[in-house]
């Protein structure tokens, strides 16, 4: 099953194996930045996840960031 292994610490994921990774915001936020305004906020998750099914649906033969 393909996963895509979202995570603010890439070294860190690359350590584990995960074959797909998608670099994210913070540590306390992977998902969000709350000094945006929220609609910039909502915007920058989209492109984060946008960029997450994207990684799903690229075949890897290795570890790949994205």
């Amino acid at each position: 099953m393909p996963v895509v292994h979202m995570a603010s610490i890439v070294p860190i994921s690359q350590s584990v194996g995960a074959n797909r990774i998608v670099p994210t915001v913070a540590i306390p936020y992977p998902l969000g930045n709350p000094a945006l305004q929220p609609e910039d906020e909502m915007e920058a998750r989209c492109k984060l996840i946008e960029k997450a099914l994207h990684a799903l649906e690229t075949d890897v033969t290795e570890q790949t960031v994205f």
